[in-house]
């Protein structure tokens, strides 16, 4: 294997992945030879054991693993997902690991999420500790400010390591993202989670950076081993907003929060107060998503207590008024949203509030949906031309409004002229319906007829680069 190192970097990791899989063509040989083998084979080697569902293979290569970090990255497992995760948590040295390879140091991170973005190990960068760019950086239980910790008190001179004895759990950290849910098999798997962090006696830190609830009574198993300061994203689904709050009030960096479903009976003065003061201390929040979270005319204290670089807006089925559609339009997230979501709610006649906004947003948004929001002919014209300046806009939604299809036609022709945008959800123009909006009286031939002029009137400004779909496609 060493004549690997001859040749150049993609034949090389070309032939570490044959190898591996050669390996792995016989599990038993290769159980044995994990302690011997080089550690460039190791990451080739999990690869092909995650992606081919080798569990006892997965589970042995994580107790002798020679990196730091191992992340699972951009592997996508088809089937048996949380059996692969189980099998490489059950592989998690809690205590000192009887057998060991060649190589060192030993896995102190194991991060379970998928990530398009994230390498199987980090470089290796020289410096105080060793390094990994997923690490948690917020936790007082992270494993970075323990190692933080320890060297100042080696610089200041207390203790040594003949005074004091090293303990024999090693801190370890386990990276993931947890959904609580009422599927069976997820419950299964937060129950095997915590029984490992339990048997770990506070060795093994639990950084859940995306969580997700759509079961809150669930959620109590598991909340005595969560640091609500590592999440960054946050998302509750049905729920009571004094639960919402308890568990907010405990968040430090969130950048992603998103509610829906939230009674409205639970709207009480005190929980709104509570809640406006936990989004104050949000400082890092970039985007916000509150669906069916009735707003109408108080939308102007939500804004007053969030960031003013906001980067997405999600504010569907939230009942907004006039007086909010100005709000909005008069408030400095305005000027920095990317993502920018009114779906069902009635934007107003008037068309000022929504032209303004548009006006606003023209220099950032790139994705807009205003689905359902009882558009007119009148309204859509009176703000086109603010429209048509939002010349970063990549995806426009306005399905299920009212729109006629010379309108729909102008509307085209001004939106030509932005090359950024890709794709655009256009309502089915009313004439195609015997009754508005009624699925069961759309007259497909007329829709088919719709479909062939705007495809033909894309074509003849050259931009067949440009998508124009509805939902009845």
């Amino acid at each position: 294997i060493w004549w690997f190192m001859k040749m150049d970097q993609h034949n090389a990791a070309t032939l570490l992945e044959v190898a591996a899989k050669s390996l792995l063509s016989n599990e038993l040989v290769a159980l044995h030879a994990l302690g011997e083998i080089p550690r460039d084979l190791f990451i080739p080697l999990f690869k092909a054991a995650f992606l081919g569902g080798h569990k006892k293979m997965l589970k042995a290569i994580v107790e002798v693993w020679p990196f730091r970090c191992l992340h699972i990255g951009r592997l996508n497992a088809r089937e048996k997902y949380y059996d692969i995760l189980e099998a490489m948590l059950d592989g998690l040295q809690i205590l000192p690991a009887q057998k060991s390879s060649s190589w060192g140091p030993k896995l102190r991170i194991l991060d379970l999420r998928h990530d398009p973005d994230c390498e199987t190990t980090c470089s290796e960068i020289r410096t105080t500790f060793p390094f990994c760019f997923q690490q948690c950086v917020y936790s007082q239980h992270s494993i970075l400010k323990t190692e933080v910790a320890q060297h100042r008190v080696m610089c200041l001179g207390i203790g040594n390591s003949e005074s004091q004895p090293q303990s024999a759990q090693e801190p370890m950290e386990l990276i993931v993202d947890i959904s609580v849910n009422n599927v069976l098999r997820t419950q299964r798997f937060l129950s095997f989670l915590c029984r490992k962090v339990h048997q770990s006696c506070g060795s093994l830190h639990l950084c859940c950076r995306d969580l997700q609830i759509d079961k809150m009574s669930a959620l109590k198993r598991i909340l005595q081993f969560l640091d609500m300061g590592c999440i960054d994203h946050f998302e509750v689904n049905q729920a009571h907003l004094s639960e919402v709050i308890t568990l907010l009030a405990q968040t430090i960096h969130l950048n992603s929060l998103s509610l829906s479903n939230i009674p409205f009976n639970t709207y009480k003065g005190r929980n709104i107060r509570s809640f406006l003061i936990c989004l104050r201390q949000l400082d890092n929040l970039q985007d916000l998503s509150l669906s069916f979270f009735y707003l109408r005319d108080q939308l102007h204290k939500l804004l007053r207590v969030l960031p003013g670089q906001l980067d997405t807006l999600y504010l569907p089925f939230c009942g907004l008024s006039i007086r909010d559609f100005t709000v909005l339009s008069q408030s400095s997230q305005a000027t920095y949203l990317r993502v920018l979501n009114l779906s069902n709610n009635k934007i107003p006649e008037v068309s000022e509030p929504f032209q303004t906004l548009l006006e606003k947003v023209s220099g950032t948004l790139e994705h807009l949906e205003i689905n359902n929001c009882m558009i007119t002919d009148s309204l859509l014209s009176a703000v086109l031309p603010a429209l048509s300046h939002c010349s970063h806009l990549r995806v426009l939604s306005f399905a299920f409004n009212p729109i006629t299809m010379p309108v729909l036609q102008s509307l085209l022709q001004h939106l030509t002229a932005l090359m950024n945008l890709k794709h655009v959800i256009y309502p089915v123009p009313v004439h195609c319906y015997e009754e508005w909006n009624f699925q069961d009286s759309l007259d497909r031939q007329k829709l088919a007829e719709v479909q062939a002029q705007l495809k033909e009137m894309l074509q003849v400004v050259h931009r067949d680069d440009m998508n124009w779909t509805t939902y009845s496609e």
